[in-house]
């Protein structure tokens, strides 16, 4: 059995987050060049909990890492800019000899207050552009599906796989538009970064940017895959609830999405550990691989150098443990 340490990340403005087992670290490059680093210790109420092992309980812990610990790691990286635009408004404020901008009006840190509701309101949008949108148009296409079958089981059956399709449709569209805005195109190029440095770190390889930007920027691991196989199974879950009033639809759609997501998360587990299946290989390895050419760009050594910091920076605190 492979003992060997698996970690994972994400990537955050100008910057990459790296979790192992028990920390998770961040490197930022400040607009000075700087490459700034914080750590902090894992919960063992999430992460090492007896749940936390159970299969499909344990998918909760993916959620956490998107929702709560990645919108952490997000701010942190968010503050350093803020930070310094502030510090940049206050000296040109100082040297203004006119200068009567308020000290309160210069750009303020995120607070915890504002990461919960930033948590809060992408849950609401994601709920409503890829759950109740996709829903509220195929409503609109019932009665059409209704007198183009035979039969009620076959129309509903027809309304549950539209409902899947267009949002699918809706999930790649809008990954590919936002990826179009300069901004987010850099935080995909750390993404990318910080998969070829996982890449290079599972292969034994030197952490050195020549070498780790000869490895992949997509990996199998990426929650991109896990977002698309989430769309997928929802198809099939949804599919099998047939056509109840408007309204429990909506409902079943909002409350189910912890279980699509917990069964997501063990087909991947499942076909990551059976990659020479070739039937899983298929239908869930290489669609994730794919959909990452849309949520990844090639880094440059200067990314690759802050992802290698994050990852130094926790195998550090891991080994220190």
């Amino acid at each position: 059995m492979n003992d060997k340490q698996i970690y994972g990340g994400q990537a955050v403005i100008e910057g990459v987050m790296m979790r192992g087992k028990k920390y998770v670290a961040c490197a930022v490059r400040d607009p000075k060049g700087n490459i700034l680093t914080t750590t902090e210790p894992l919960s063992p109420t999430i992460y090492a909990s007896h749940w936390a092992k159970i299969p499909f309980l344990r998918a909760m812990t993916i959620l956490w890492d998107t929702l709560v610990l990645g919108t952490k790691m997000l701010m942190y990286s968010a503050n350093i800019a803020v930070e310094e635009e502030a510090q940049a408004n206050a000296e040109a404020t100082a040297a203004a000899a006119n200068a009567s901008r308020p000290a309160n009006d210069l750009p303020q840190a995120m607070t915890t207050g504002m990461a919960l509701g930033t948590v809060l309101v992408a849950l609401a949008f994601g709920i409503g552009l890829f759950f109740v949108l996709p829903l509220a148009l195929v409503h609109l296409a019932d009665p059409y599906l209704t007198a183009s079958f035979a039969s009620a089981e076959t129309a509903s059956f027809a309304s549950n796989i539209l409902e899947g399709v267009i949002r699918l449709a809706l999930f790649l569209a809008y990954i590919y538009l936002i990826g179009l805005m300069p901004d987010v195109r850099r935080v995909f190029a750390y993404h990318g970064a910080e998969h070829k440095t996982i890449a290079a770190d599972e292969a034994g390889a030197a952490l050195v940017p020549e070498t780790i930007q000869q490895y992949s920027k997509a990996h199998p691991r990426c929650g991109t895959g896990f977002l698309l196989i989430v769309v997928v199974v929802s198809i099939f879950v949804f599919a099998l609830l047939g056509n109840p009033p408007f309204v429990w639809r909506i409902v079943s759609r909002i409350v189910l999405v912890p279980v699509v997501a917990a069964l997501s998360y063990e087909l991947i587990k499942f076909a990551s550990a059976h990659q020479a299946n070739p039937l899983l290989n298929y239908l869930v390895v290489q669609p994730s691989l794919a959909l990452q050419s849309l949520t990844t760009r090639e880094p440059d050594a200067q990314m690759i150098e802050v992802a290698v910091a994050a990852l130094q920076t926790v195998k550090a605190k891991e080994s220190a443990a």
